[in-house]
Order: C-alpha cells, then structure tokens, then sequence
C-alpha cells in the first residue's frame, strides 16, 4: 500500500466517520479524515461533528428538555414550591404563589436557549479535531469528490484544490433536509432542522410541514416553549412507526396545543410587507384551497443523501434512486475499495448510533481482519414527541404482515404516569408487546410511551436481542414506583389482538 498517501480516508466528519476513522487509526492504518458542511438554503452552516452534534440528536433533546421545564414549572406548586423566583433581564424576581395554569408569567427566553445549545455545540465542536489530532488522524475542512476509484480531489475554504489517495474509502456524508423546489417561495423562505437550533429570533407562530418524527418534534417542543404550532401532514402520521402509538402521540399533542392539518399540502409561500410569511395550502384533493399567516415555516419531508457532487457516477458506482449508495452486507459498495456506512448507505437506518457501530465494525473488519457485521435487526430508538416514544423491533402492523394477524398475541397496558398525578395532568402512558404466537410468544415488538423513553427502551432492548418471551417477561420482577414495571405486569387480560382488535 505505500504507492498511497494513506491507507483509509474517511470522506464524513460526523459520528460514524469520526468513530470510523479512530477505530482504524487504532489497528495501525494510516487515516485522515474530510469533512465540509455546505450552508443550508437561509445559509446555516456549522462545524465538524454531522448532523448528530449540530443539528440533529442533540440539540433536539437539549430543547426538548427546555419544553418539558415548562410543564415542571406549572406543576412545581402541587409539589410545595409555592414561591418561586425567574431571571428576568440579570434581575431575580419573586413569583408568589401557585401558578399551574399560568406559566406565561415565568420568563422565556429564545435567544438564551439558543445561546446554551450552540454554546454546548461548539464545546464539542472544539473537541473533535483535538481527539483526531491524538489519534494521528490529519483532519481537512475540504469539500471532496473522487478523481477515480484511488483519488480524491479537496477544495477548502478559499477554493485551492488538492489531490490525495488512498487504498481504501469510506463515505459517510450523510445526508440534508429536502425542501421542495417545486412550491414557491418554499426555498426562499422555508426552515429546515438544518436553522431551528440556531435560529436568530423567536419562531413565533410556526408550520411544521411533515408527518415524520423530526416534524413532530420539532413541533412539540416549539408548543411546549410556548409558541402557536400547526402540523401540516398529507397523509398518515410516522408512517414507519406503530400507527397505534402514532395516534396517541398525536392525540397528545392537539390536547396539549399542537393544531394539525390533515390531509393538506403547500402550494405556495409569499413574504408579506409586514415580515411573516402567508402560506397557501389545499386538500390533496385540490378542490379547497386555503391562506394563513406565519412567522416561520418549517419542512421536514425527507432527507437527501450528500453524494450528488461526490463524483459517485463517474467511477460506475450504483446508488438507488435517493443517490444513497448500495452496498452488501459488509458495507461495501460495487466499487470494491469504496465503503459506505451510516444515513448515506442504501437500505441501512438513519441512526447515529447504527453509524458508529457500523463504522467500527467496518474498521475492524478491513484492518485487524474481525469477521463482525453490522445486525440491522432490533434496533432501539426513541422519538422526543412530548409524550416520548421509545421502541425495539416491529410496528404491530408490520409483525401482522411476517406472522399474520392470528399468529400474534398483542398485550397493551395503558397506565396514569404516577409523576403527573398530584398536579392532576391528564397524561397516560401506554406499554406494548408484540409476539409471535407460534414462537412461545416470542416479543417481536416493544412499544413505550411516557417519560423517559430512551432510557427505560434501552435496556428493554437488550432483553429483545436475547430473544427474550412474554414468559421472561412475566418473570421479571417490576422495580415499583416505575412506568417500566407495566411490562412485568401484563396479563392474558391485556392481550389485546392484533391492529387494534
């Protein structure tokens, strides 16, 4: 291999390319790593790190727990605070009594929260060149693409060009928002996940348009800081998801404030003379047509992988129709020195965590010659609506499709959250196992929804990977006062059918 400046480059600075790129590094490959954000379409742009660190994971759950502060402070009188104090301009002033019901009087404030998120972004921002520095990772802020199936050509910032090769590649760009070309005004004046976390002023009065997670995050938090928020969806909700948590989720957010309009596009976006926006929108239909005013519009209809300007094509690389790039079980693509891993591998899941596995496991097998594989199969995840979503496994309805309706035995337990109680909040959660009749009631699906779902969906997880049945599940001893004990607690009387039945 010394006929190449290195053994590995990674093209990708963000979790998995970064985890990638160590764990190489680590078995002695010589590695550098390239990474460059292009400005979103209002200009956004950040630092090494990917979509995770920037505009992704983690500033989504730093102001989805802002949000949830906000229900706290209401029901902080129920639990004996009855006089408290907020920061209101440096002055420290004193808010008599119990409030619940009126945490408008609490001060909040957009431009500190944005403050506090970008601040812990940059921290980590700071570290990363730092740790590749440690690890004898040279790290170049250059746009890249491939020259051929060896060479890569970089421009940086102030666009001088060089060339570098290596024996081996990995791609881990990752990929970006999409919003439409085809709506008017739609790139002119539209957000992405790509702005909102370092959004100059309040979003005031805000559209979220998309069905998906990322919308209804986003939506929720925004309703639980206290702003006017309205989902605009075509068809169904988290259409990937268990459509039965789905409908609670949403039921959860219109009574807490979120409006939702269902089934309706965008057609058009205008800038008005007094700075909002007027959005013109219809049923799917066409036949009603409608306009209202916002502050700020918010897409989040899909992602696009960041291999358009890579130079994919012209070394005969097969990419699906997104441009995500196909590849076998071993990450490799049909140009047999050429990897990829993470959100720009075709037929992979977009999960941070999935992309650093993913890329270790892709540096162990290339250079200390490890036979591990990256097992797409029960992966945990967790959605941060307002009422949090975690699961592990199959939706009920897509268990139904592998085992058929009479082949499952589906248990639900919908439970009052003991923490909201004493403040009288009207929140339930909801536990859901999925099994597999015929297989001793294997689980097949976990489904939680509730206060710190990422956590209790976890270590449930491991449980499914173990191929764990309803029986070890009824075995478990419950850990009490918890909302995690309902899955220890569900009996013949829970089993609901399948799809609802």
């Amino acid at each position: 291999m010394a006929q190449f400046e290195y053994d590995f480059i990674v093209i990708g600075g963000g979790s998995g390319g970064i985890a990638c790129a160590k764990e190489a590094a680590k078995f002695g490959a010589k590695t550098a790593l390239f990474d460059f954000v292009r400005p979103s379409t209002q200009g956004s742009t950040w630092k090494i790190g990917g979509t995770c660190v920037n505009v992704g994971c983690i500033p989504k759950k730093l102001m989805h727990t802002s949000a949830i502060y906000s229900e706290h402070i209401e029901d902080a009188a129920t639990f004996g605070w009855k006089n408290l104090y907020f920061d209101k301009n440096g002055q420290k002033e004193l808010l008599e009594g119990n409030f619940k019901g009126q945490s408008k009087q609490v001060a909040f404030d957009w431009d500190t929260l944005v403050g506090s998120v970008q601040s812990h972004i940059h921290s980590l921002n700071w570290n990363f060149p730092i740790d590749l520095k440690k690890a004898g990772i040279p790290y170049f802020n250059q746009l890249v693409s491939f020259v051929d199936n060896h060479t890569i050509e970089g421009v940086d910032m102030k666009g001088n060009k060089k060339q570098y090769t290596a024996e081996k590649f990995v791609v881990a760009v990752g990929g970006r928002p999409q919003i439409p070309t085809d709506i008017p005004g739609a790139q002119e004046y539209a957000i992405s996940s790509d702005d909102i976390f370092s959004l100059p002023r309040a979003p005031g009065k805000t559209l979220c348009i998309g069905a998906s997670y990322i919308s209804l995050e986003t939506a929720g938090f925004l309703t639980g800081l206290g702003y006017d928020v309205t989902v605009m969806v075509r068809s169904a909700l988290m259409r990937n998801f268990d459509q039965e948590c789905a409908a609670k989720i949403q039921q959860h957010m219109a009574e807490h404030g979120t409006k939702f309009l269902i089934p309706y596009s965008p057609k058009k976006i205008e800038k008005l003379a007094n700075g909002r926006f007027l959005v013109t929108y219809a049923l799917n239909d066409g036949e009603k047509t409608m306009q209202e005013e916002f502050d700020t519009v918010f897409f989040a209809t899909g992602r696009k992988p960041e291999t358009e300007k890579l130079g994919c094509q012209k070394l005969g690389m097969k990419l699906d129709q997104s441009g995500k790039i196909i590849t076998n079980d071993e990450d490799q693509s049909s140009v047999p020195n050429i990897y990829a891993i993470g959100d720009v591998r075709a037929g992979g899941i977009e999960l941070t965590p999935i992309a650093v596995q993913a890329g270790k496991l892709l540096a162990k097998r290339l250079f200390a010659y490890e036979d591990g594989k990256m097992n797409y199969n029960l992966v945990p995840t967790t959605i941060f609506t307002p009422l949090e979503y975690g699961s592990c496994g199959m939706s009920e309805e897509a268990a139904e499709k592998k085992y058929t309706k009479e082949g499952l035995v589906v248990y639900k337990k919908e439970f009052s959250v003991l923490e909201y109680t004493p403040a009288f909040r009207d929140v339930h959660g909801f536990a859901k196992l999925v099994c597999a009749k015929n297989e001793n009631e294997k689980v097949v699906g976990f489904h939680y929804l509730g206060p710190n779902a990422g956590e209790l969906t976890q270590g449930f997880a491991l449980a499914l990977l173990m191929g764990a049945t309803k029986k070890d599940f009824d075995r478990l001893v419950g850990i009490h006062p918890t909302n995690a004990e309902m899955f220890t607690k569900m009996s013949k009387e829970d089993a609901g059918g399948a799809c609802g039945s």
